[in-house]
């Protein structure tokens, strides 16, 4: 389910969520994607995470279910901003990160150096094969 709390003409529709949903998922789930506001996207990360800024991404999973549940927040300004000032396509950031999402949903991580690079590898692998650039080139 994708649930649109702000307004913006440059956000992806349903359907592209889910076809990235679906190339990133390696188990049953079940997801909400929630397209939000800066107020919003920085409400929760102080919340969640103790953080007060609004950030691009936040997954959060609720136990270890069968099917596999939790919510993907992606904060619409955030995303929008980043990808204007890495000469990003939107629709391939939004699509990058939505994959960055569920993949930490599956217990994905990039705190260690090892991990960072299995995400990665694997971000790289399902975007190419869904048509988009390597999102880390530039970093490279």
């Amino acid at each position: 389910m994708v649930q649109y709390a702000t307004e913006s003409s440059e956000a992806p529709a349903r359907p592209q969520f889910r076809r990235w949903v679906k190339a990133a998922l390696q188990r049953d789930a079940e997801v909400v994607l929630r397209l939000v506001d800066e107020a919003e996207g920085r409400d929760l990360n102080r919340q969640f995470r103790g953080k007060d800024y609004a950030t691009n991404v936040l997954t959060f999973v609720y136990d270890d279910t069968q099917p596999l549940t939790g919510d993907i927040v992606l904060c619409v300004p955030v995303v929008q901003q980043e990808a204007q000032q890495q000469h990003k396509d939107v629709i391939a950031h939004y699509a990058h990160l939505t994959v960055h999402g569920i993949l930490h949903l599956q217990g994905y991580d990039h705190v260690a150096d090892a991990e960072a690079a299995e995400m990665e590898q694997l971000e790289i692998a399902i975007l190419t094969k869904l048509g988009y650039p390597d999102p880390y080139a530039e970093q490279r």
